[in-house]
């Protein structure tokens, strides 16, 4: 995917002289903990299998280049890509810490000019949110393929013609469908890329038709890791970390 190879390309030199200092494949997120104390998260995306392994191919990267790991983004396995973005949100902690805060998503909704009335798209379900759009009295088709919500090719649809906004999970990175639900944006639709996942750097969308990067930025990595560690998942991880946001410009 190009995004695969964006991210790769822009944080590559990032990554240089930098060592995986700590990894963490927790049950809902997978941590990074580089040499220089940056802290990352991305989800994590297992395939439905029985078997006890979930990791093909086993690496140790703990205490090895990150640019090692790195590739991995570009890897077909879903494991390996959570674990390269995690790295790359490692990388970027410090760029990240340095975003305002929208901790009531006040931005968010702000950019995508919600009101009553609003056509909202969103890709993967985003409970608080989809519960204050209701309440706001704007119109919401959901697609997320692991709840079982929505049809795809309808949903499609609706993003050509009917949506105003999309609100996408940045999982969508993980599963690699980012570009194929972008590919199929209407004109004029407005796009915010939202979660935990997300990775807070202009550059490698700029070929994407997104207009918000919504992430986090974490606070106490200690707390953080123990966190995914212990098979938590967001509601819990982000009282260490603050809800960041990078407006992208048209």
């Amino acid at each position: 995917m190009e995004l695969n190879q964006k991210l790769f390309h822009h944080f590559a030199p990032k990554a240089d002289g930098i060592r995986v200092e700590h990894l963490c494949i927790g049950l809902g997120y997978t941590a990074v903990v580089n040499s220089q104390g940056g802290v990352g998260l991305a989800g994590t995306m297992f395939k439905d299998t029985a078997q006890c392994t979930k990791v093909r191919g086993y690496v140790d990267f703990e205490g090895g280049p990150a640019l090692t790991l790195l590739e991995h983004i570009k890897s077909s396995d879903s494991i390996h890509r959570a674990m390269a973005l995690a790295l790359i949100n490692s990388l970027n902690h410090a760029d990240a810490l340095a975003l305002d805060e929208d901790r009531q998503n006040r931005a968010l909704f702000g950019k995508l000019a919600l009101g009553k009335g609003t056509r909202v798209a969103m890709v993967g379900y985003f409970r608080p949110i989809a519960v204050w759009l209701k309440e706001l009295g704007a119109q919401l088709e959901v697609f997320d393929l692991g709840r079982g919500l929505g049809d795809r090719e309808e949903f499609y649809g609706k993003l050509r013609g009917w949506a105003e906004a999309l609100i996408m999970t940045s999982t969508s990175i993980l599963n690699e469908t980012t570009e194929e639900v972008l590919a199929r944006a209407g004109r004029g639709l407005k796009t915010v890329l939202l979660g935990p996942s997300t990775p807070l750097a202009r550059e490698p969308f700029a070929h994407l038709p997104v207009h918000m990067l919504a992430g986090m930025a974490v606070l106490d990595g200690d707390r953080v890791v123990k966190a995914v560690r212990h098979g938590t998942g967001t509601p819990v991880i982000q009282k260490y970390a603050r809800k960041v946001y990078l407006d992208i410009e048209d």
